[in-house]
């Protein structure tokens, strides 16, 4: 099959920020609402921002769900959630009272403010430095000590250690990507976040 990425459009997330990231990088990619399109495609990126509820009923409702989920869990494409489509792929969110596409075993909590010394607390909104824990072909090429742009105030909460391949700080570590079998996820916004997530969308082109 040949490498095209599809950015899912279900009304949520930086569409064209990333379509336009992937025209940068000579990657052939589109933005797609069609089943047909998204079931050729070799990657698939679900972005997302916002409330996890009204992420997942804008899913849910988009009429894409079952195409987008045989070609994870059935066909193995690899696939990218964004922010809250990170947030997504968990089991539940404490956000919200849907549940979550359950394809990785975690759950989504609040950050605790309690924790926190900015003025600001919550959302934690701008750069952040990340620790990358494996040597995983996400984060392949990274020769600088990686930050990336945050909006959010709940991250992810694996269940399984392993599944974590960086986290970062804000009041408390917490994991920010994620990882298992072709499912790949990251808290932060790879395009808003210069030479640091053009290297990331690339590195997921070339899975």
């Amino acid at each position: 099959m040949d490498r095209k990425v599809v950015i899912v459009d279900y009304g949520m997330g930086n569409l064209h920020s990333l379509f336009r990231v992937f025209t940068r990088l000579q990657i052939q990619a589109i933005i797609s609402c069609d089943p047909k399109e998204i079931s050729e495609a070799s990657h698939v990126v679900l972005p997302g921002v916002g409330h996890f509820d009204y992420a997942m009923n804008k899913f849910n409702e988009s009429g894409m769900v079952e195409s987008v989920t045989d070609l994870v869990m059935s066909k193995s494409v690899p696939v990218l959630g964004i922010c809250v489509g990170m947030q997504m792929l968990a089991t539940y969110s404490e956000e919200g009272k849907l549940p979550g596409l359950n394809w990785i075993n975690a759950d989504v909590k609040k950050i605790d403010s309690s924790l926190l010394t900015q003025t600001t607390r919550l959302p934690q909104m701008g750069w952040n430095d990340i620790l990358v824990d494996n040597n995983n072909p996400l984060f392949h090429n990274l020769k600088e000590a990686p930050r990336y742009y945050f909006l959010h105030s709940y991250y992810f909460n694996c269940k399984n250690n392993d599944d974590t391949i960086a986290t970062s700080i804000y009041g408390n570590k917490f994991t920010c990507a994620v990882n298992h079998k072709n499912i790949y996820g990251v808290q932060f916004h790879p395009e808003k976040s210069h030479h640091f997530g053009i290297q990331l969308l690339k590195n997921f082109a070339n899975l």
